[in-house]
C-alpha cells in the first residue's frame, strides 16, 4: 500500500462523509432560518424555540434519508473490503 493509495481512501471517505451529512445538516439550516424568521418578526426570543424543531426536523429527516445513508455507507464499505487484496498486496 502505497501513500497514494491512503489519499485515495482518506479522500473518498472525506466525501462520503459530506455527502451523507449534507442532507440532516441542509434541514437543520433550513428549519433554524425559518425559526429564526418567525422569532424576529414575533419578538420571542425563547431559546428552546430554536433548538426543538430542529432536533425534530432532523429525525424526521432521518426517517426519509436513513435508507439512501444506510446505502451509501454500506457500499463504500464493501468497496474498501472487496478491494482489500489491492491496497494491502
Amino acid at each position: 500500500m502505497n501513500g497514494e493509495m491512503v489519499i485515495s481512501i482518506a479522500e473518498r471517505g472525506v466525501y462520503m462523509t459530506l455527502m451523507i451529512s449534507l442532507p440532516l445538516m441542509l434541514v437543520a439550516l433550513l428549519v433554524g432560518l425559518l425559526v429564526s424568521i418567525f422569532q424576529a418578526t414575533t419578538q420571542i426570543q425563547e431559546q428552546t424555540l430554536a433548538f426543538i424543531p430542529k432536533v425534530i426536523a432532523v429525525m424526521i429527516a432521518l426517517i426519509f434519508f436513513g435508507p439512501w445513508m444506510l446505502t451509501q455507507i454500506v457500499t463504500y464499505a464493501f468497496d474498501i473490503f472487496s478491494n482489500l487484496t489491492r491496497y494491502i498486496g
